[in-house]
């Protein structure tokens, strides 16, 4: 089973507002940068929605390494999840998007990492600002 590191990040301009995501795949220091956006989302939707497309782009299983700067991702994933689903996900908020994880994690093994925002880890900084720039783009199409 292949190793992967996946760097992620997700914004959103007034929470919610204008978002963007991004996701960094690194497989044997072959990088491969993801992104997107809505116009209207919130910040952890962006936050989820990075890990979700980045583990869509796999081909094959994998053992994945997750680093984020959220929380809700890094806690959902690792401690919160099987609760929720035992649940069937009552009030949980972005059951949508829990739903959808739950489908592109199968087969991989995962663990999530967070990481603090902003203190100078490289591909954060630029999933931090791909996410932002793929946020602004969709606040400006909604401006015009």
């Amino acid at each position: 089973m292949k190793s992967i590191t996946l760097y992620c990040d997700g914004s959103a301009l007034g929470n919610p507002g204008a978002g963007g995501w991004c996701g960094i795949l690194e497989f044997n220091s072959v990088r491969k940068i993801l992104s997107g956006g809505e116009a209207h989302t919130t910040n952890n939707r962006m936050e989820l929605q990075a890990v979700i497309s980045s583990l869509e782009a796999l081909k094959e299983p994998c053992h994945v390494e997750i680093y984020s700067d959220s929380r809700y991702v890094c806690e959902g994933i690792n401690t919160w999840l099987a609760n929720w689903v035992a649940k069937d996900f009552t009030k949980v908020k972005n059951p949508d998007l829990w739903r959808r994880y739950l489908e592109v994690s199968r087969g991989h093994e995962i663990h999530a990492n967070w990481i603090k925002g902003h203190s100078g880890i490289e591909y954060n900084e630029e999933c931090d600002r791909i996410a932002k720039a793929e946020a602004m783009k969709f606040a400006k199409s909604a401006c015009q």
